[in-house]
């Protein structure tokens, strides 16, 4: 029976490697350094590079969503408008401020997604989710708009999140998250009135 604990261990050396390596440049070995675990080890936990890249993505991907829902339940029922626009907002802040390395892996598996279809329909499963919750929230606040004012809206919030993990990596210093985000909700919050 495989040992959970040295999974996450693998997955957190992974986290790491690929941070500083980026996915194409990290190799079994640099993990297993990582880690502290002989080569066999790894290789018993997770067969080929894809297969641990795989759930990479896996860990990269719930810890955003578990932040999420987490965040949710920590505020008061029902949420307003701007309590429910805030917590896309504020996990995207977590997610670049506190979770760094989750976001700029986040970025590397964009990239390979230009080039690896089975990168390409895990990046597309993982954006269903966010559109999908981005979706209902935009049905529960404004359900007559146009279908495709709608689908818009979802694109253009996705839009505002992804870009703050882009322009803040490239530019720290330059980039002010909490002025980027405070900006963008009273701009969602206009459209939404619209």
């Amino acid at each position: 029976m495989k040992d959970k604990k040295v999974e996450e261990r693998i997955l957190d050396a992974t986290l790491k490697v690929v941070r500083k390596n980026t996915i194409s440049g990290t190799r079994m070995h640099l993990i297993a350094t990582e880690a502290d675990l002989p080569q066999a080890n790894l290789h018993y936990h997770y067969k080929t590079k894809q297969n641990l890249m795989l759930a990479l993505h896996r860990k990269v991907i719930d810890r955003f969503l578990l932040l999420r829902e987490r965040m949710k339940t920590e505020k008061s029922i029902p949420l307003t408008v701007e309590q429910e626009l805030d917590i896309f907002f504020e996990q995207k802040k977590v997610s670049i401020l506190e979770d760094s390395d989750y976001d700029i892996v986040e970025i590397d598996f964009w990239l390979q997604a230009t080039v690896s279809e089975e990168y390409r329909e895990i990046m597309n499963k993982a954006f269903e989710r966010w559109e999908y919750a981005i979706r209902c929230f935009i049905e529960k606040v404004c359900p007559d708009k146009s279908e495709s004012d709608k689908l818009q809206l979802t694109h253009l919030i996705l839009s505002i999140l992804e870009g703050a993990t882009i322009q803040y990596h490239v530019n720290p210093e330059h980039f002010d998250v909490d002025a980027y985000f405070e900006f963008g909700k009273k701009s969602v919050l206009k459209l939404l009135e619209m």
